[in-house]
């Protein structure tokens, strides 16, 4: 008897060692373990997973795949196609769009915090939402009151907390102010209610606690299988208990402001722009729950806070790192502010600078796409594949897995950004005439692209614009000496400690004095 288990278990054994010879050379990418598949790679390098992806890349030629679990039957669900190669990024994201949706697995993360909404859902209810949404995002009213509510969080917010940490000498954490000017602002332009966070004291507020606490146990939910983190949620372990408070917390205080709302359009009251009240003003209001508009929220302030803030601190940091960078910064912002206001410098800080004036700084909005390039918002999304497909670079992917796309590897190829490809250098934006210059969404993929390109990209471009203008005409920054700048490994590239500052008064003399020779010099011509 024991002679007939030993065979079978060494015909076992046999089958998969050849088994997992064949699945492991099929494969390119980190190395393929029995069993555990990749999770050994992924846990060595979690600390620094973009950049991980980013050298298997370069090494694999754009495009690697993988095994989370080793395991016959189970392996071809389990097979990860990552890419950055811009080739495969058209199909994907374009060409067969409808293959690959977001997919169960990450719907079922975010369902209880964003239900349906347009960053949760696919097909039918996406597009109905889509539509809807790309209608309002191109009127000039909703720039307009995304401007008024920038001007104002700078004006009367921003401004005296940078002035006061100047005034005492006292470090200051530029990525959560940056955090809490963009909530304030995603909040007014989603239902015009200013949650009031970035002022001073940095007061807490109910609202924004609950929501922060929601994203970070939903996020939490991607680390454990499906069936774990359910019967996390059932016995209310961990995190799931924070979700189900914050759930609670984020419908008590977005029902107050339908409600109002409501009653604001019924007598005539409420001439707000903001999307909540264009949503509710739509014919088809009629069919619109409660519900549905409090997901229409959250999923735009997701989108709104998170991915600006972060971008502007990576876009401190990377000024402070490049002098010369800044410097054409400051000159193009004084070239700008000397024609439309004068040479009256001390008009020039009085107020924030409008959104004309704003849309005229080209070499800001080069330094900002090359922040996104180089440390893109959301480093990494991931894709379902409905059927089996055939990338175009010859990559076989099964129905039932999934593609990640590497957001952050895409800007840092040097095959399609040349051998400087991790230089920090605004210039490869500007044309030869001076002018901004696009590059293909598909190799420049921080705003997503094909058909779930980000709706609100120009407000995005306009309030970064807007922020960096103004700190950097009245405050020169400086790194708080020895402090760390790494990666948080999350979905979107926050920094893990923080940015802590010390803030200095500008002097614009030698600007000024750079930008009347410059005049000088063009009148002798």
């Amino acid at each position: 008897m024991d002679v007939y288990v030993g065979l079978i278990l060494f015909s076992a054994i046999t089958s998969y060692l050849l088994w997992f010879t064949y699945i492991s050379r099929s494969l390119r990418g980190p190395r393929v373990w029995p069993l555990v598949g990749s999770l050994p790679g992924l846990i060595e390098n979690f600390e620094r997973m973009h950049d991980w992806m980013a050298d298997n890349l370069r090494a694999c030629g754009g495009t690697y795949q993988t095994c989370i679990c080793a395991i016959p039957f189970l392996a071809r669900k389990q097979i990860v196609t990552v890419t950055c190669d811009p080739r495969n990024l058209e199909h994907i994201l374009k060409t067969r769009f409808d293959n690959y949706p977001k997919g169960p697995t990450w719907q079922a993360v975010f369902h209880d915090l964003l239900g349906y909404g347009i960053f949760n859902s696919d097909g039918d209810t996406w597009l109905f939402q889509r539509k809807t949404a790309a209608l309002e995002f191109t009127t000039r009213t909703l720039r307009q009151a995304m401007a008024r509510w920038v001007n104002r969080s700078i004006n009367a917010r921003l401004c005296p907390i940078l002035e006061s940490a100047q005034s005492q000498a006292e470090p200051v954490d530029l990525q959560d102010l940056m955090l809490r000017l963009t909530f304030d602002n995603i909040c007014g332009l989603a239902f015009a209610r200013d949650p009031h966070t970035l002022a001073p004291g940095l007061p807490e507020n109910v609202f924004a606690n609950a929501f922060d606490r929601g994203t970070e146990a939903s996020l939490q939910r991607f680390i454990f299988p499906e069936i774990i983190w359910r019967l996390r949620k059932w016995l209310r372990l961990g995190l799931e208990v924070s979700l189900s408070r914050s759930l609670v917390q984020i419908d008590t205080y977005l029902s107050d402001v339908i409600e109002t709302r409501k009653q604001e359009l019924m007598n005539r009251q409420s001439d707000y722009d903001d999307l909540l009240s264009r949503f509710m003003r739509r014919k088809e209001y009629a069919s619109y729950s409660d519900k549905f508009l409090q997901h229409v929220a959250l999923n735009f302030i997701l989108a709104g806070r998170d991915t600006s803030s972060v971008a502007m601190s990576w876009f401190f940091w990377l000024i402070m790192q490049n002098p010369k960078v800044e410097e054409k910064i400051l000159l193009e912002i004084c070239t700008v502010l000397m024609e439309t206001r004068g040479d009256d410098m001390s008009k020039w800080t009085d107020q924030p600078l409008d959104f004309t004036e704003v849309d005229r700084l080209v070499y800001l909005k080069a330094a900002l796409s090359e922040t996104l390039r180089l440390y893109p918002s959301v480093p990494e999304d991931s894709k379902y594949a409905l059927s089996d497909d055939v990338l175009p670079d010859g990559t076989f992917v099964p129905a039932g897995s999934s593609i990640s796309y590497s957001i952050y590897s895409a800007g840092r190829m040097q095959s399609t950004w040349g051998d400087n490809c991790l230089e920090f250098k605004p210039e490869r934006w500007i044309s030869p005439k001076g002018k901004f210059m696009t590059h293909d969404p598909f190799k420049f993929v921080a705003f997503n692209a094909g058909p779930r390109i980000c709706l609100g990209k120009d407000l995005a471009y306009l309030q970064m614009k807007s922020v960096a203008a103004s700190v950097l005409l009245r405050h020169r920054l400086a790194l708080v000496p020895g402090h760390k700048i790494e990666q948080k490994m999350s979905i979107t590239l926050f920094m893990k400690y923080g940015l802590k500052v010390n803030v200095h008064p500008r002097d614009l003399t030698q600007v000024i004095a750079n930008l009347k020779q410059k005049r000088e010099n063009l009148l002798s011509e």
